[in-house]
């Protein structure tokens, strides 16, 4: 009886590496990575007791090169979003226009981020969006910072920093991820003056609040709920009278970034940009990743004098904002310039305008074209009408006609199929309703239809729920 162990009959690494798929494999992910891997694979081997034939070699490359494309994948990558939710925090919130996806591309080697090519010398990352936002709200100057929240934060250190900052106590909100506005008026150097009931402020709180300690007044649009019945605030105009009468800056927090209301028709009321200035507010700040359908950013507008502050504000420097953000956010902004253009080229606007029938057109038309597998009782998946919502903190409680498709009950789990579709390449995320997993084609992205629904069929089948 032979007492040679098996496993000293496994190749050696540097054998391995004289294998011709494992060149090629060093000239895609590297020397070190692909050492690494097949380490892995032949340590799991020896863990494993191999038997007495050993194990081929092609087994061993066919596992190594399972393991370097798990080592390859990014944790970050593309999904398609079957949700039904617009602005979907968790999924990145909008799907930038194709103008600002090639703008990021352009912009990812050397540019003029901090060059003026007129002078010859240095030059102001912050002067790139200015004149376009200006230009689109009416705004006497505009400055961009990484997010909202920077861009609140930023404010209330400049004209608040160890003053007040009086906020109605029926706008002190959670603007996700446990980040509430007395936080961030705290963390950013002032004290919280609260003003009025939860459901109702007037002009005179704030009248008796503004003292010689008063910093600023600040109105924040309550985005993700709503207060209905028994309440009222004071109109912006007011608000502002009172400012400017005191001599203390109006800054208003519009969070989602509608530009002007006639972009979304139909639609309940909320705050826009150009409203605001022409109502008297000193600065408006909003987010450029929910309603405007751009990048993450926090865009402030207003006044020149304040936002000359601001630029010189220490604090501009950690709130600094990437060139590759700045370059889509510029031309997202450049479609807005014919409001018909964007609504067709920016992705948000374009779901939220769609029509129901629309969408369902699409979504029958999409399975007519792939064919719906089927079960016992006949289709798995069958077009259906639905409801989205538009998400990111944006028109709470508002739901939208939509379309799209559902693994019926008598197809295999809901859960298996949900796990299923997560699971494959891109990863389909969609949603279940009433005992049921469904699609909504309405974030689905007009081209990925067919991907999706064979994604959808793919995980159907892998859970058994194929005839």
């Amino acid at each position: 009886m032979s007492s040679v162990d098996p496993r000293r009959a496994l190749p050696s690494i540097d054998s391995l590496f004289s294998e011709g798929a494992v060149a090629g494999w060093v000239e895609r992910f590297g020397r070190k990575t692909v050492k690494a891997s097949l380490r892995e694979v032949l340590d799991e081997i020896r863990d494993g007791a191999p038997g007495p034939g050993g194990v081929p070699v092609e087994a061993i490359l066919r596992r190594a090169e399972e393991s370097l494309s798990r080592r390859a994948r990014p944790s970050l990558g593309r999904v398609i979003n079957g949700t039904g939710v617009v602005l979907h925090t968790n999924l990145g919130r909008a799907r930038l226009a194709d103008e600002a996806v090639a703008a990021q591309t352009r912009a990812a080697g050397y540019g003029n981020v901090e060059y003026s090519l007129a002078e010859g010398g240095r030059g102001s990352r912050y002067d790139h969006c200015a004149g376009v936002l200006c230009e689109l709200t009416g705004a006497e100057a505009a400055l961009v910072v990484n997010n909202n929240a920077a861009a609140v934060s930023l404010c209330v250190n400049e004209f608040a920093l160890d003053r007040e900052v009086v906020v109605s106590r029926g706008e002190l909100v959670e603007i996700g991820g446990s980040f509430r506005i007395p936080d961030v008026v705290s963390r950013s150097g002032a004290h919280l003056r609260e003003v009025g009931t939860t459901n109702r402020t007037t002009t005179d709180d704030f009248r008796v609040a503004v003292t010689d300690r008063t910093g600023l007044l600040l109105r924040v649009h309550p985005s993700n709920y709503r207060v209905e019945g028994f309440s009222s605030r004071p109109s912006l105009q007011d608000l502002a009278a009172l400012a400017a009468g005191r001599g203390v800056p109006l800054v208003h927090d519009v969070g989602s970034g509608l530009l002007t209301r006639d972009l979304l028709p139909g639609f309940p009321p909320e705050p826009a940009v150009a409203e605001s200035l022409a109502a008297g507010v000193d600065l408006v700040t909003l987010s450029g990743d929910k309603l405007l359908g751009g990048p993450q950013a926090g865009i402030l507008v207003g006044r020149a004098d304040l936002v000359a502050g601001l630029r010189r504000n220490p604090l501009l420097r950690a709130f600094r904002v990437d060139k590759t953000t700045l370059a889509a956010l510029e031309a997202t902004l450049m479609l807005y310039r014919d409001s018909d253009l964007a609504a067709r080229r920016v992705p948000t606007l374009r779901m939220l305008r769609e029509t129901a029938d629309s969408v369902f057109a699409r979504a029958a038309a999409t399975l007519e074209c792939v064919g719906a597998p089927s079960g016992p009782r006949g289709p798995l998946v069958t077009t259906v009408r639905t409801r989205a919502v538009v998400g990111g903190g944006s028109f709470p409680g508002f739901e939208l006609e939509s379309a799209g498709w559902a693994v019926g009950v008598d197809g295999p789990s809901p859960e298996a199929v949900a796990v299923a579709c997560r699971d494959g390449v891109p990863p389909l995320i969609g949603r279940i309703d009433d005992g049921r997993f469904l699609i909504d084609v309405r974030t689905v992205g007009e081209g990925e239809e067919k991907e999706a629904a064979s994604r959808l069929f793919e995980a159907i089948s892998q859970v058994g729920g194929v005839e």
